[in-house]
């Protein structure tokens, strides 16, 4: 049997190589940040991109910006009038995130809000094509039942890290509270007829979910 490294590395020597700037960005992140493993990386950047690519979003939302790997993969595939608003509440993150989106031929197509997702959300006047949730992950279910009316009917929302390391599908008895809040946001979006999804295994699981309907009936 393989071993996830093998897997990894295997997946990344078959996966289109990221830009120099992804690259400087991915390097720095491990040699500055206490939680490099936070990186979307190589792999799934790519499947970012290639989703934009695919239904050519307008107006994309991110929730968790981090370093900006993944705002930049998703800019890079925005069509011209594309817009990216990506939400971070860590002063220094932003500040190391900014560095690298100013360095962007994409920069224009990027705005970051610094602040409480929870609080910014319902300032968001825009309607949203895609969103990508990366943050707390014991918020999940608000932060998805704060966006699902800002997106646009037939839009997609992409929640990461679902698998949560494999403890979503364990059931120890004393779980932290990451794991209960994944769990809790499985559950919720697999038992809403609001939306269609497909979990996805990639990198640490992707929830890819479908807005069908306004309403729960």
């Amino acid at each position: 049997m393989l071993l996830d490294k093998t897997i990894d590395i295997y997946l990344e020597n078959h996966t289109t190589d990221e830009s120099q700037l992804l690259y400087e960005l991915n390097r720095e992140t491990h040699l500055k940040t206490f939680y490099p493993n936070m990186l979307s990386g190589k792999v799934q950047g790519k499947f970012l991109e290639m989703v934009v690519r695919m239904i050519q979003p307008r107006n994309i939302l991110e929730i968790g910006t981090f370093t900006g790997y993944s705002a930049l993969s998703m800019a890079q595939a925005l069509p011209e009038d594309g817009m990216l608003t990506t939400l971070e509440s860590n002063e220094e993150i932003v500040a190391f995130a900014r560095r690298f989106f100013d360095q962007s031929p994409y920069k224009g197509k990027i705005r970051l809000l610094e602040g409480n997702a929870k609080e910014l959300i319902p300032t968001l006047d825009e309607r949203f094509d895609l969103v990508f949730i990366d943050a707390d992950k014991e918020q999940y279910v608000d932060y998805y039942e704060l966006v699902l009316p800002l997106v646009k009917r037939g839009g997609f929302i992409l929640a990461d890290n679902v698998l949560w390391g494999g403890k979503a599908v364990h059931t120890d008895k004393n779980p932290d509270k990451e794991t209960v809040g994944i769990r809790l946001f499985n559950d919720h979006v697999a038992a809403d007829p609001r939306v269609e999804q497909v979990m996805l295994s990639v990198r640490d699981g992707l929830l890819l979910m479908c807005k069908v309907s306004d309403s729960r009936n």
